[in-house]
């Protein structure tokens, strides 16, 4: 058995776990906090046992879910480059787009939206250099796509996200951002298909509430 073939039931779990964690965020029974804490165990999660046990202190009903396979398009459909360029203005990629193997973003006094969610991912990376002066970047994620970020900020801020397997998955797609914000920002969003922005900020200060009301209780019952 190669390697390949090897890491086929672990992908499938893994999906499935992520799968049922997205329907019990979606439902309110997981808050955005335990919601992200659990999908990044499951990406990070190098075999079906650790995958297994993300699922640990959950209801019992919990457990069940319906596996979430994806088709992707095939590697030859995708483009090796793209380029994105934001000059006093904005520009999105939403939608069903087909992203490039390597997406050159770059945005001066302006802003860039590039959403994942409902793309047309290939097998293997998706490379996004991203260099931003005076300017905003936001990449939105679903919960399933595996996501690494490298990059550095002058003046601004880079989000670094750690969401993905010690072995990846060559058949599956894995978000690569690296780069630079100078008096600007990168930020790397994880939302559910179909949610608002005013919808996932709506899921935060829920989460937030809930916090605070946890922590008011342990603090009365020390």
């Amino acid at each position: 058995m190669n390697d390949t073939t090897a890491l086929v039931p672990l992908r499938e779990a893994r999906e499935r776990t992520i799968a049922r964690l997205t329907e019990l965020f979606a439902h309110d029974e997981l808050d955005l906090e335990e919601f992200e804490r659990r999908v990044t165990l499951a990406h990070t999660a190098g075999t079906l046992v650790e995958v297994e046990a993300v699922m640990d202190g959950l209801a019992p009903g919990a457990q069940a879910g319906t596996s979430s396979s994806r088709a992707l398009v095939p590697a030859a459909a995708v483009e090796p480059s793209q380029r994105v360029l934001a000059v006093l203005g904005g520009v999105n990629r939403e939608g069903a787009w087909t992203p490039a193997r390597r997406i050159k973003v770059r945005a001066v006094l302006g802003g860039v939206v590039l959403d994942f969610r409902e793309a047309n991912l290939a097998p293997g990376v998706i490379d996004v250099e991203v260099a931003t002066t005076l300017g905003g970047v936001e990449i939105i994620v679903p919960p399933w796509l595996a996501v690494q970020t490298e990059g550095s900020a002058v003046l601004g801020g880079f989000d670094h996200v750690s969401r993905s397997a010690p072995r990846p998955d060559p058949e599956a797609p894995l978000l690569r951002v690296h780069g630079l914000a100078f008096l600007g920002g990168v930020a790397v969003r994880m939302r559910l298909p179909g949610e608002s922005e005013r919808a996932s900020h709506r899921r935060e200060r829920r989460a937030l509430r809930e916090e605070r009301r946890q922590r008011r209780l342990r603090d009365r019952n020390p």
